[in-house]
């Protein structure tokens, strides 16, 4: 991007949750936090200042599927800052105080998140859909875990996962190709050695039901009550499939003039908001929708979700309806595909759960989809008699 004064580097590495041992749960993201501790030659905080004293940023994030580590500086101070950033991810050094004092972090984060009703509700919900997978498993961890690791055990998670067939970097904006290959081949040159033996990992297995799983909690001091129903959607490997799911996402809950926005909030007001997502994983999807309305309505709008969705899988969508939606996802592929943050996102993600191409077919697998094709993606995964569906209330 020569324009681009910027260049944003991001090393993805696949060590997400899902590649923990039950026994580690939580070490993939307290990791995270280990990584920019420091090195035999970075002390604890040096790789920060010497960001900051350019102007620049880095940050971190983990999920089931893989963790990633960025930074975003001038152009010109690539050459300089980009062997600091590999030494961090490729040699974190752990050190047992430091591994003490933020592990106090990562508790207080654990208390934080049960502290918050959307995140308790949703881990409720993953639990429910995935209750034999790592994907109901908190990527957080527990308290009562992590207070049984050791900084011997995270050397050894590290160094058998942040390997070069485990990991991808991205590098974004206005630096010329071949200068910065040589940058990365030099810098991402000595690897850590792996391990002899580590517990085994075991995402386990992902399995459809029939029936509605529902569950109802009651939440102190909550405002307005939650309704989440969730289905199971097609994996990384149907990216055909996913796609239509996005489009389906868009149909019923992107906009005012989407058919449960414009039945539910805006004729009816039985909710005050509603919104869908499909958040797209490698061994297998979630598709959401969620409503925020009064107790009293909850029985209601999810009866009138279901009759709609039971309508939307025997009538096809009309073509002004699917290409509105269309226009939506493919407009919004185009501005979240602009800045170099943006870009090194895309490609690592797919570069890890994926293959870096398939970001690319995104505009295409979506115009490709008609009527027909929605209608047969409603009646595989949206089912009205298989979904899981959670309940958040006011303590009364």
């Amino acid at each position: 991007m020569p324009a681009t004064p910027v260049v944003v580097a991001d090393v993805w590495v696949d060590a997400g949750a899902a590649q923990e041992p039950l026994e580690w749960l939580g070490m993939a993201h307290f990791l995270e936090h280990m990584v920019f501790k420091g090195t035999e030659r970075l002390l604890p905080g040096m790789f920060d200042h010497t960001i900051e004293t350019q102007g620049g940023f880095s940050n971190a994030a983990t999920s089931h599927d893989y963790a990633h580590f960025y930074m975003a500086v001038a152009a010109d101070a690539l050459p300089t800052t980009l062997p600091h950033l590999a030494d961090l991810v490729l040699h974190a050094a752990i050190p047992a105080d430091e591994f003490v004092r933020e592990r106090q972090v990562v508790l207080e984060e654990i208390r934080q998140a049960h502290d918050d009703p959307d995140w308790v509700g949703f881990q409720a919900l993953s639990e429910q859909v995935f209750p034999d997978h790592a994907y109901g498993r908190p990527v957080l961890g527990t308290a009562e875990i992590l207070a049984q690791r050791s900084p011997e055990e995270m050397r050894s998670f590290h160094q058998r996962h942040y390997q070069p067939d485990n990991m991808t970097v991205v590098i974004a904006g206005g630096t010329p190709l071949e200068p910065t290959l040589d940058m990365v081949r030099h810098a991402f040159r000595a690897f850590p050695t792996p391990p002899t033996t580590t517990p085994a990992v075991v995402p386990g297995k992902v399995d459809s039901w029939w029936g509605v799983r529902r569950q109802v909690l009651r939440i102190p001091r909550l405002e307005h009550a939650r309704l989440t129903m969730a289905w199971l959607g097609p994996g990384i490997d149907d990216l055909d499939a996913a796609c239509g799911m996005d489009i389906l996402s868009a149909l019923l809950a992107e906009g005012r003039s989407a058919r449960l926005v414009r039945e539910l909030r805006e004729e009816r007001q039985w909710v005050l908001d509603i919104s869908s997502s499909f958040s797209l994983q490698r061994d297998c999807s979630l598709f959401t929708l969620q409503a925020w309305l009064a107790p009293d309505a909850v029985d209601a709008v999810e009866a009138l979700i279901c009759e709609r969705l039971s309508t939307l899988a025997v009538q096809t969508v009309p073509t002004a309806e699917l290409e509105r939606a269309k226009r939506l996802l493919t407009n919004d592929f185009a501005f979240s595909t602009e800045t170099p943050g943006q870009l090194a996102g895309l490609y690592g993600y797919y570069s890890v759960v994926a293959n870096a191409a398939d970001s690319y077919s995104y505009p295409d697998r979506i115009r490709a989809h008609t009527p027909a094709s929605i209608t047969s993606l409603v009646q595989t995964y949206l089912s009205t008699n298989a979904y899981a569906s959670t309940v958040l209330l006011p303590t009364t």
